[in-house]
């Protein structure tokens, strides 16, 4: 996953990329710690996806706008346009199975 550390390149990122998957988070985060490598492995299913990882508590701009209010959070975004969110205690299996749906038609 690639791990992004500015606003500009955090957006130039969504634009330029069809599929992408956010994966906001904080590095005091127990949870953040945890989530992150089922999410990598879950990505494994989905190689047209693009993810980066952001670490909020370096980017605070960040928070605000992308209305970031709780670590982890994840965003998916299809052309652009933020399509899943999904914060703190995430299901893997739910997040999963709505990525797959998108992905099904898309792809």
């Amino acid at each position: 996953m690639k791990i992004l550390n500015s606003l500009t390149s955090i957006e130039d990122f969504i634009e330029n990329n069809r599929l992408v998957l956010l994966y906001f988070s904080h590095d005091m985060c127990g949870v953040c710690h945890d989530v992150l490598p089922k999410i990598e492995d879950m990505l494994i299913s989905y190689p047209e996806i693009k993810s980066a990882r952001i670490e909020i508590s370096k980017l605070l701009q960040v928070s605000g706008r992308f209305s970031i209010f709780t670590a982890p959070t994840l965003l998916l975004f299809i052309d652009g346009k933020e399509t899943i969110r999904e914060s703190r205690f995430i299901s893997i299996e739910q997040l999963k199975e709505k990525i797959g749906r998108y992905y099904g038609m898309l792809i």
